[in-house]
């Protein structure tokens, strides 16, 4: 599995049970954010931002990854829950937010049903979809891959109101150049198996 942070930057990561990703981050305050919980999600939600920085450059992007499900939660609902001004910190009083996690999306909805933002809060999990085929299809087959999540944060995000049907054209013909592949060569896209940071970017010639 690919490594995203150093092991002193891991360690500092999971004792503190989330945090923002500076490095797949934008500077400032966002237009949106990306939450992630689990590997998969993790790495689509990455695979997402790296996208939307190939095609809109200019959206203002936020990456938090969670590895304690519990500091979603309030702190007087459990010990390891954040203040809602805490959470804001993260994931802000008013920005959209989009979810990926590896479990039931409505377990986050339970964990944030009290923040301030849960209205704008979209979350993608899993949904009992899936067969025989290819890692990345499961995720497509459950709307949590990268092209999906694109496609939510444009729909939701009024930055990208004038290139949301753009954007959606585009990632709908990734995930059909997607379905045709798997089907003739029974393997992911080269893209999606050889995916790593800034690839993106650089196939669509965008500055970062």
């Amino acid at each position: 599995m690919p490594q995203w942070l150093a092991l002193e930057d891991a360690q500092v990561h999971c004792a503190a049970g989330l945090g923002i990703w500076e490095w797949a981050s934008s500077p400032g305050r966002p237009d949106v954010v990306l939450g992630c919980c689990g590997d998969v999600p993790t790495l689509e939600v990455l695979a997402a931002a790296d996208l939307l920085r190939a095609y809109a450059p200019d959206l203002r992007v936020r990456v938090v990854n969670v590895v304690d499900l519990m500091r979603l939660q309030s702190a007087e609902e459990h010990p390891h829950g954040l203040s809602d001004r805490d959470f804001d910190s993260f994931f802000t009083e008013d920005k959209p937010i989009i979810f990926a996690f590896h479990g039931y999306p409505t377990l986050i909805h339970r964990l944030t049903y009290r923040r301030n933002n849960h209205s704008k809060l979209h979350v993608r999990g899993y949904k009992e979809e899936g067969t025989t085929t290819t890692p990345f299809d499961m995720t497509v087959l459950n709307d949590m891959d990268r092209f999906h999540l694109v496609i939510d944060v444009a729909e939701r995000t009024p930055e990208l109101a004038d290139r949301a049907p753009h954007l959606r054209r585009e990632m709908e013909k990734k995930r059909i150049e997607h379905h045709d592949y798997i089907r003739t060569y029974g393997d992911d896209l080269p893209e999606i198996r050889d995916w790593t940071w800034g690839y993106y970017p650089a196939l669509v010639g965008a500055t970062p």
